[in-house]
């Protein structure tokens, strides 16, 4: 099992790109959640056997066909032991 977080920038935000990625994570059996930042970009991790989580990151790099992606930061973490997979609200700035 492995465990990356990725920052997406681009055009990825109302391009349902949160919806499209829950969709591919749970053909590719990957465990996580997904979710839009106030700065524009989408947060997401992934956790799962190996390919499968490269399969993940590596379509974050293009995302669904009408988002923009600029630029994507992946860090590798521990896996936590997650299930299933989510679209998390966006965590507002107050």
């Amino acid at each position: 099992m492995v465990r990356s977080r990725v920052i997406v920038s681009g055009e990825v935000q109302g391009v349902f790109f949160r919806d499209t990625c829950r969709r591919v994570a749970q053909e590719h059996r990957v465990a996580g959640w997904v979710r839009n930042l106030p700065d524009g970009t989408v947060e997401a991790v992934f956790e799962g056997e190996a390919a499968a989580v490269i399969r993940l990151v590596d379509w974050a790099h293009h995302g669904p066909a009408t988002a923009i992606v600029d630029r994507v930061y992946v860090h590798d973490e521990n896996p936590v032991g997650l299930t299933g997979f989510e679209i998390r609200p966006t965590p507002w700035l107050g």
